[in-house]
């Protein structure tokens, strides 16, 4: 795997070397190798465990392979746009950073991309199911690693891509720009972001339920929210023809459903992404939400050129360019 972006130590960007059962750098920080997966980090225990954890159940669930259907890739095709699909398409190797890879309903499709070379990274255990769904390889890497203290030097990266993360992390703007400091003058940053939506401030059982289910031990966490599946899932399937009593029940269900995005999914993976985002949505430690413009300022502020900011997904997707010239330079 040299030949991906040489791995460095996370606290002093120092070069890394093998050692028995992990990695040193010359100041004597060491990490863990398990699974074959570097584990680059400061701490066991994070913030992202209940992720790890819901990604381990149910690894599967948004995989376009385990769906039979598109939607992964649909979102992902929308998000790089037609100008990046082609060099993944067409150019022999081209680095990309996956920040916050999850189980890999990206990192498949990305996979698929002939020139894409990718390297996987998530601070919280998904980087197992990862490995399982999409094993590494020589177009493939998996790092286990902390999206504030990445383990590459900078400007390593063709494409750097974030989906679905970055409102999750501490400081959102923070993140963008450590992001975009990857990124090789002349390549691509892709991130997605939640924005406001009615929704998300009349769904009054999520509200009331989220300040507890965060702090529970994640184990914990996944059960509950199971049994509130179980509870209200059977409802929404009643009403799922019915757009107005969707609406209704909506307001006071703290599930997520999906029967009016994505009919193509049957019942039995409707429950499955119900739990999954329901989830995902009462037990993420941070939620942060920024506006369409608050995004292109982010970006502009960072010095990039090409940018393109849409509501769309979750809330609203952009893409922007790093200039040739560096700003650094």
């Amino acid at each position: 795997m040299s030949s991906f972006p040489p791995l460095v130590c996370p606290s002093d960007h120092l070069p890394l070397e093998e050692v028995a059962g992990g990695l040193t750098c010359p100041a004597g920080h060491r990490y863990q190798t398990q699974l074959g997966i570097p584990r680059l980090l400061a701490a066991e225990s994070n913030y992202t465990d209940p992720f790890g954890e819901q990604w381990n159940q149910y690894r599967m669930t948004q995989l376009d392979s385990y769906t039979n259907t598109t939607i992964s890739k649909d979102r992902l095709k929308r998000c790089l746009g037609d100008a990046l699909l082609k060099k993944l398409n067409q150019e022999e190797r081209v680095e990309l950073l996956e920040a916050g890879c999850g189980a890999g309903r990206f990192t498949e499709v990305l996979l698929d991309l002939p020139g894409a070379s990718v390297s996987s990274i998530d601070l919280s255990s998904a980087v197992e199911p990862n490995q399982l769904n999409c094993p590494q390889s020589d177009r493939h890497r998996i790092v286990q690693c902390d999206i504030k203290q990445l383990p590459f030097l900078p400007e390593q990266y063709d494409v750097v891509l974030c989906i679905g993360v970055i409102q999750h992390t501490e400081a959102p703007e923070q993140t963008i720009a450590g992001l975009y400091g990857q990124v090789k003058p002349g390549g691509y940053l892709v991130i997605d972001h939640y924005t406001h939506m009615l929704s998300r401030y009349t769904k009054v059982t999520s509200l009331m339920l989220r300040p507890i289910l965060k702090r529970l031990p994640p184990k914990q966490g996944i059960n509950i929210t199971e049994r509130l599946v179980r509870i209200f899932f059977p409802l929404h399937r009643a009403v799922k023809h019915n757009r107005l009593l969707q609406v209704l029940l909506s307001r006071i269900s703290p599930c997520a459903t999906y029967y009016s995005s994505y009919p193509e999914l049957d019942d039995k993976l409707q429950y499955e992404w119900s739990v999954l985002d329901t989830h995902d949505g009462l037990t993420d430690y941070y939620k942060h939400l920024r506006t369409r413009s608050q995004i292109i300022n982010t970006l502009a502020r960072l010095g990039a050129q090409d940018i393109w900011v849409e509501k769309g997904g979750n809330g609203v997707e952009a893409r922007c360019r790093k200039p040739i010239q560096s700003q650094a330079n």
